[in-house]
């Protein structure tokens, strides 16, 4: 007998009647691994294993897929805080269903899969998230897929204006949600923006203005000791070549927003942000 679809199993344990018979599962075995409890039954055509995961499970018996900033996270995509309940879309004949669901643009598109793939999720998240959090989303995606905002678009099929304008505002080249969150609070205060800028005798950074350098650093990358040491280098370096680096975290920046832009906002007051004649030019 062959082994159940391994990339389904893997990444959600859930799957269609379709994909099994694909995989080789006639009826017959298809009624001892229920017997058996190898597989569990969700609802009419779909079922999955017992180690499935529990957001997939819950949206497939509701009558939908998994979807929106549910299934964006599932896809590894950068999500806000706050947006813990499952969020689930139905297909046009899942309507009878009870409950609150997700839908994006347009007519809604059949649910062929337990997990929405990342251009319909991305395009309910926009029903459910504000138009900072929906552009964040979009850099990480655009990031994590190295593609281009065009080349996403056409993934989305036709937009309204809202989101063409949103997505114009977007950046590929964001690193991080901190660095997206902060560029775009900034552009929004007057500021003129670089993002990942390359600092000669000092490398990239994620964020410049004027003569100030801006680090968003997050604990996954900051806390072993060569990242450490490599930053403490960095920031001496900066010094020496006459830039001004500040370092701001992740809670920084989504709770304490308002002191982080007062220190911004104090240090450029003073002029101290400017590019001298002296200094040395960034990297080509």
């Amino acid at each position: 007998m062959r082994d159940l679809p391994r990339l389904i199993v893997v990444e959600t344990g859930v799957f269609t009647s379709a994909e099994l018979q694909h995989a080789g599962y006639d009826r017959a075995t298809l009624r001892r691994r229920l017997r058996d409890g190898s597989l569990i039954r969700l609802r009419k055509g779909w079922y999955a294993t017992p180690a499935a995961d529990a957001g997939v499970v819950e949206a497939v018996r509701r009558g939908g897929a998994l979807s929106c900033v549910s299934a964006l996270r599932f896809h590894k995509i950068w999500v806000p805080p706050g947006q813990g309940q499952a969020h689930v879309r139905v297909s046009k004949h899942g309507k009878q269903q009870r409950g609150r669901f997700c839908q994006g643009h347009g007519r809604p598109v059949p649910v062929t899969t337990a997990v929405d793939p990342i251009p319909v999720a991305l395009g309910c998240a926009a029903r459910c998230l504000g138009d900072e959090d929906w552009i964040v989303v979009c850099d990480s995606v655009l990031n994590s897929a190295e593609s281009t905002v065009p080349e996403l678009q056409a993934q989305m099929g036709v937009l309204p204006v809202r989101l063409r304008e949103l997505m114009a505002r977007c950046d590929p080249s964001s690193q991080s949600g901190t660095e997206s969150i902060t560029r775009l609070r900034l552009r929004a205060a007057g500021f003129a923006v670089e993002v990942q800028p390359g600092i000669a005798y000092v490398g990239r950074v994620d964020l410049r203005v004027g003569r100030l350098l801006i680090e968003c650093d997050s604990k996954a990358h900051h806390t072993s000791l060569e990242n450490y040491q490599n930053d403490r280098r960095r920031d001496r370096r900066a010094l020496v070549e006459r830039w001004l680096t500040m370092r701001i975290t992740y809670d920084d920046v989504l709770y304490g927003w308002d002191e982080v832009l007062a220190d911004i906002r104090s240090i450029t007051r003073t002029d101290r942000h400017r590019i001298r004649r002296h200094n040395r030019s960034l990297e080509g």
